[in-house]
């Protein structure tokens, strides 16, 4: 790892390995900050896109609740938006809505300098005309998961990461924190570079633009619990874990997708599962009894970001399997890093 972070000029990486439904192995290198230089795989990373697998939980455990639908459409949580009594929370967080993507581009532009809020972006992106008709196309949105966040906080009442706090991260031990407020001297920093040019620090965007398109900061270690969370169908229902695992289908194209967060300075690494979601209309929930599927050899693999044409399965299959028994005796704990080898990962500032 060392020689890989000197052969790309990438500052540092922060590394988490699950085996066998547990973390065998976290470590980081490099230096994360200009002013951190002792590597520490606790430190957060911003993760990016990753944080929309967490909107996307958010609203299935709403539907859990029997608080909402993700075949409700969109105008009957937030008004204004163009196509919105057309347009389905499944399509939102399929990428299948129509909404023009607000952040297309892989640098910060301009308008970032300046604060925002998440009704700013929709009134600026989600009241323009459509990029194509809901559910006939498939296009990564920003735009549409910005969206449903708002609908997150609107059926349950609470802000967004607050929802995300109590329902995900606290019974999974996760810190997390708000990308937007882990900046400074005690966080890693994110870097750029221009072509060839040398790597510098990257100033980050102001707040409000990333919000439940990529706000979530966390380690990797954290990261990759919510990994072993999805192969053993904990904290979300197992039907929950299949409809964020079972592609989307349109009449020209079904996707799942998910984004890893990273940058020419800093990464991440960590098995994620894909995180579209889709239920299929003639699997109705039970959230009371949860049942387990055996895996379909069709679901995206873990760390997958894919797009596929293919038609609906008959019902939503999870990849979840229960942990194995606990090994006898504790993993041996990696060789410590030489001190030229000290650091952590490095706040990354790629788009949401």
């Amino acid at each position: 790892m060392t020689g890989a972070l000197g052969d790309t000029g990438v500052p540092s990486a922060s590394i988490a390995v699950v085996r066998g439904g547990r973390i065998v192995f976290a470590k980081a290198y490099g230096k994360p900050s200009e002013a951190i230089t002792t590597a520490d795989p606790k430190l957060p990373y911003q993760i990016a896109s990753i944080s929309k697998q967490f909107t996307a939980a958010a609203i299935l455990l709403l539907e859990d609740e029997g608080k909402l639908s993700l075949d409700d459409t969109v105008a009957k949580y937030i008004p204004g938006i163009t196509g919105g009594d057309r347009i389905t929370i499944r399509q939102l967080l399929s990428h299948t809505s129509g909404l023009q993507d607000y952040w297309p581009q892989d640098y910060s532009f301009a308008a970032m300098a300046k604060p925002v809020t998440p009704q700013q972006i929709v009134d600026r992106w989600a009241k323009k005309p459509l990029d194509f008709q809901p559910g006939t196309q498939w296009q990564y949105s920003n735009t549409g998961y910005v969206v449903a966040g708002l609908i997150v906080e609107k059926v349950s009442g609470q802000p967004l990461l607050t929802f995300l706090q109590q329902r995900i991260f606290k019974p999974l031990d996760i810190r997390a924190l708000d990308q937007d407020k882990a900046i400074g001297k005690a966080f890693p920093q994110g870097y750029g570079r221009f072509a060839l040019g040398p790597v510098r620090p990257e100033t980050p965007s102001a707040d409000g633009w990333l919000y439940a398109a990529g706000e979530l900061s966390m380690s990797a270690e954290d990261l990759a619990k919510w990994d072993v969370a999805r192969l053993t169908c904990s904290t979300l229902p197992a039907d929950d874990w299949a409809a964020q695992e079972t592609p989307s289908n349109s009449r020209t194209v079904a996707a799942t997708a998910t984004a890893s967060a990273s940058s020419p300075a800093a990464r991440t690494v960590v098995a994620m599962s894909s995180t579209a979601a889709r239920r299929s209309a003639s699997s109705p929930k039970t959230p009371s009894t949860p049942t387990t599927r055996r895996p379909s050899s069709s679901s995206p693999t873990a760390g997958s970001a894919t797009q596929r044409a293919a038609s609906p399965p008959a019902s939503p299959r999870s990849s979840c399997r229960p942990p194995p028994p606990a090994p006898r005796t504790p993993p041996r704990s990696p060789e410590p890093a030489p001190s030229t080898t000290n650091s952590a990962p490095a706040r990354s500032t790629a788009k949401a």
